[in-house]
């Protein structure tokens, strides 16, 4: 059996070979405790230094795979087609150009899309990635009947079948979601190796991949990259609006829950985004540019964004993710993660009032909420509020949820003056003088608190314990009791999920806190106010 040393000494030889030229200030070992590889520094690293160039031609793409033709005669496009050509490179063992690349990396990654359904549903249930995931192994399922097994059937070609099964297109696909870059126009998405190699850390970028390629022409880069979700956007509290800028030229990133039959025919950089971040394009920040000293662009950078003192790690990041997103993409997930959000559907709000009032109620006053210009985060026909890491609620559930507890007679008086208001400001606010009761549009960010009545808070308590209910029968405390006496090495799996189910539950608790001292406030606060009273 080859060991992993082993492994990575033949893949340095294969980089040299390749003209890869990856800097004698780094160096790649062995993690302990697994086979995978980290990057450490062997002096001290200053902001600018390059410290790897590497030839496009030496990426595995659909472009440079020797599968290229049938690839292309098949339209299979972006990571529809890269999965293949990993595929087809694996089939030919020692023979394929980028077998000393190819030996270095897993079979698979461990994401929970190649966990059994089992697993999933006792390790996830109730988290964001419960259904995604499900839905994801039968689409992917979709995806290689149609597409991928006709390959291998046609006598013309003469693949081998135990190369292209299902098992193996998951674990293509695994490893092409979690570590292929958008190379650039002509290459597309690719493997690029080295790059792949540095490790994630969330907010602790040290190395990039820049230079002035997207420069050359940044109205063409910013119309194809600026203005679609192909880059680490962000929405709320979870995720912040970074995406193609004009110097950095943002990696797209393989979504492993795109559509099956968009892979075949589309390029991939309109993702699709999963449950965990609807609204939200989720790709990582690698990033890879062309060199452009004198009129060469056939090689890809990196270059260091910040000071690495020698011998500590040098990370990159996939960008500012959730905990459910880097399990679902990456498998594994971090404490205290920042990026953590809960979504709550809108489906559980309508469920809450319903329980309350009237299903026909409850519709007559969404419609309403509608009318006012208001909608939440809309993805795979889901519509769903984000809860920030700090338990802040989007502010659209509040407008909704103070809709819903408005007397009827105040409710009439306003639905009936939205109506009829020709050329209504939705944007700017609505004020019904009769009643005070003001009601606020896109901008109204400042004006939480005016929302935030004794009604509400009790919905927002409500809700987080509907949502809450949704992990099981264990609590917070019986989790964090669980994960303190697991081994992340020999139990990955219920490790990382664990961190995840705990990030939400807290998330859960905060959004209780806030509604709590939100109550308190208006308690205090109601008397001076002039508003009308919720029900």
């Amino acid at each position: 059996m080859v060991t992993s040393s082993r492994k990575l000494r033949a893949f340095k030889k294969w980089m040299k070979t390749q003209g890869i030229d990856c800097s004698n200030a780094l160096d790649l070992v062995i993690t302990t405790n697994s086979a995978s590889v980290s990057v450490i520094a062997l002096c001290d690293l200053n902001e600018g230094d390059l410290v790897a160039s590497i030839p496009k031609e030496s990426c595995l793409t659909v472009k440079t795979s020797g599968a290229r033709e049938m690839i292309e005669e098949a339209e299979l496009e972006g990571i529809l087609g890269l999965a293949v050509a990993v595929m087809y490179e694996r089939s030919l063992g020692p023979l394929s150009p980028w077998f000393g690349y190819l030996q270095l990396l897993p079979y698979s990654e461990p994401i929970p899309l190649l966990w059994s359904v089992s697993e999933i549903d006792s390790l996830l249930v109730g988290t964001e990635l419960h259904k995604i995931v499900k839905d994801d192994k039968a689409l992917i399922y979709e995806d290689w009947k149609e597409c991928i097994e006709p390959l291998f059937t046609s006598a013309s070609l003469q693949l081998k079948a135990e190369h292209f099964g299902v098992k193996d297109y998951l674990a293509a696909k695994s490893l092409v979601a979690s570590r292929s870059f958008q190379v650039d126009d002509y290459y597309g998405c690719g493997m690029v190796p080295l790059a792949d190699l540095f490790n994630h850390k969330t907010g602790a970028e040290d190395v990039h991949f820049t230079s002035s390629y997207s420069e050359l022409d940044d109205d063409a880069d910013n119309e194809k990259y600026g203005n679609d979700n192909s880059g680490p956007t962000k929405r709320s509290s979870h995720s912040g609006g970074e995406g193609f800028s004009g110097s950095d030229l943002e990696s797209s990133h393989s979504e492993l829950d795109d559509d099956a039959h968009s892979d075949k025919h589309e390029n991939d950089n309109n993702e699709t985004t999963i449950a965990y971040s609807r609204g939200e394009s989720i790709s990582g920040s690698y990033s890879v540019s062309s060199s452009v000293s004198g009129d060469d662009l056939t090689v890809v950078e990196m270059i260091m964004v910040k000071k690495v003192k020698a011998g500590a790690e040098v990370f990159n990041t996939y960008g500012s993710l959730g905990n459910a997103a880097l399990l679902h993409r990456y498998g594994f997930a971090e404490p205290d993660n920042q990026y953590d959000i809960v979504n709550l559907d809108l489906e559980l709000v309508l469920q809450w009032s319903s329980s309350r009032f009237s299903h026909r109620y409850s519709r007559r006053r969404l419609s309403l909420w509608r009318e006012l210009d208001c909608s939440g985060c809309v993805s795979q026909n889901s519509e769903y509020f984000e809860i920030s890491f700090d338990g802040e609620p989007q502010i659209e559930l509040l407008v909704l949820l103070y809709i819903i507890l408005l007397p009827e007679e105040v409710y009439a008086e306003l639905d009936l003056a939205v109506s009829i208001t020709d050329g209504f400001e939705k944007s700017k606010g609505f004020k019904l003088s009769k009643k005070d009761i003001i009601l606020f549009g896109k901008g109204f960010e400042s004006n939480n608190s005016m929302l935030l009545t004794d009604g509400v808070c009790a919905a927002l308590l409500a809700l987080a314990d509907i949502r809450g209910s949704l992990y099981g029968s264990n609590c917070l405390e019986d989790d964090s009791k669980t994960l303190n006496c697991c081994c992340l090495v020999k139990e990955p799996k219920i490790y990382y999920s664990l961190v995840l189910r705990i990030s939400e539950r807290m998330i859960l608790e905060k959004l209780r806190c806030y509604a709590t001292a939100s109550a308190k406030m208006w308690t205090k606060g109601g008397k001076t106010r002039k508003r009308a009273k919720i029900q």
